[in-house]
């Protein structure tokens, strides 16, 4: 395996690495400052996790019509016009007077923007890097994620205690012009990895033929469903613990990164591929602890815990390689990074609806149900007769 000091002698692989820590700090201490701005005005455990969540519900518009572009629009270009648009976007947020729903509504345009950023960037990852680099450069990008979570959500919180949401908003704005500046200089043009203009007819076209596999579907179902509803889980930290949401994020993306550590780095290759299911179990069940009302400390233990097991998305991105062609790998992953956001963001919907109407904790509980449910559904979906033999039919290049 390609070790990760080999990665940054990979010309390109440092500025896009540099460049997405910076725009994972941004919208950490962002969509911290938005959910606690929120929170304070309405005092709403819905409205406050849909304003740090609810981005995603338009990744599912921009994925039906937007994501061609994955692989039909130059990288360079591509990825500095969608830092520059969160740049302005929070920038927007931050505007003194404005009301809870315009906050929201800017949500929308930026959740657009994102489902084809994610397309782009790891579109380019995959051509950046060999073959056998893209595993261990997809896990060196979600350590830093994760390290960059804990960093803006220590951050974030320590900046709420002296400074004002919008305040932060403005930091965090300033974050996504640094990550377009990088990306400018450090990137070189590149021509895109298909022929053809981006259209909506030509994203539901390569859409359909990749959800068109069922081994490819179900790939695609365990990344969205089991972790999406995880996710809707950590919607509601601010709801449950608002003293100290920042905590419990910045504990969450500390387990993150030991858990995307142990599966890119240390796990062998015969082992990581049997991990999938028992990481999206860990991922869920010590959540359902939260069903005792548990005190911040035991809390913390659980959700650092729990969310080591997101290194089960690597095993199944390596999955879902694999199975694409490599004229499709932009959008093909461009779709994972969509529909996990919309589901994210439609978990931290439901989420929040249940808190509302009876408790953050009782939601907690009822969303990581859901998650171990659809989790051992799909195992063993994937274990009826016929699914190895029409995964080895498939062409992956």
């Amino acid at each position: 395996m390609t070790g990760y000091r080999s990665l940054f002698r990979t010309p390109e692989f440092t500025p896009l690495f540099l460049a997405t820590a910076a725009q994972t700090a941004a919208q950490t201490i962002g969509g911290l400052a938005l959910g606690t701005l929120v929170f304070r005005a309405t005092g709403s455990p819905l409205l406050s996790a849909v304003s740090m969540f609810g981005q995603s519900l338009a990744q599912v518009l921009g994925a039906t019509v937007l994501l061609s572009g994955a692989d039909r629009l130059p990288p360079r270009t591509a990825l500095c016009a969608i830092a520059l648009a969160f740049a302005a976007g929070t920038a927007a947020q931050a505007l003194p007077g404005l009301p809870a729903g315009a906050l929201l509504a800017v949500l929308l345009p930026l959740g657009l923007v994102a489902s084809l950023g994610g397309g782009v960037r790891w579109g380019l990852l995959n051509e950046i890097l060999t073959k056998d680099g893209y595993l261990p450069g997809r896990s060196l990008f979600n350590m830093v994620s994760g390290l960059s979570q804990v960093a803006g959500f220590a951050t974030g919180g320590a900046l709420l205690a002296a400074l004002s949401p919008r305040t932060c908003l403005l930091l965090a704005a300033a974050l996504y012009l640094t990550a377009a500046l990088v990306l400018r200089l450090g990137l070189t043009p590149r021509p895109p990895r298909a022929a053809g203009r981006a259209s909506a007819s030509e994203t539901w076209r390569v859409n359909a033929a990749l959800w068109s596999s069922r081994p490819r579907r179900l790939t695609y179902l365990g990344l969205w469903l089991p972790n999406g509803m995880v996710v809707g889980c950590e919607s509601l930290y601010v709801s449950y613990a608002p003293h100290a949401p920042g905590t419990l994020f910045a504990c969450g993306a500390l387990g993150m990164f030991a858990g995307d550590v142990t599966v890119g780095r240390l796990l062998p290759t015969p082992v990581r591929a049997r991990l999938a299911t028992p990481l999206l179990l860990l991922l869920a069940t010590p959540f359902l602890v939260f069903c005792a009302h548990p005190p911040l400390p035991v809390a913390v233990a659980c959700v650092t815990v729990a969310s080591a097991g997101f290194g089960a998305s690597l095993v199944q991105q390596e999955r879902l390689m694999r199975l694409t062609p490599d004229t499709m790998t932009g959008q093909a992953l461009g779709l994972h990074s969509a529909g996990m956001l919309t589901l994210q963001g439609l978990s931290a919907t439901a989420a929040g609806t249940l808190a509302q109407l009876t408790s953050p904790a009782t939601a907690m509980t009822t969303m990581a149900t859901g998650s171990v449910c659809v989790t051992l559904t799909l195992a063993m979906a994937s274990r009826r007769p016929g699914i190895h033999r029409e995964e080895r039919a498939l062409p992956s290049s």
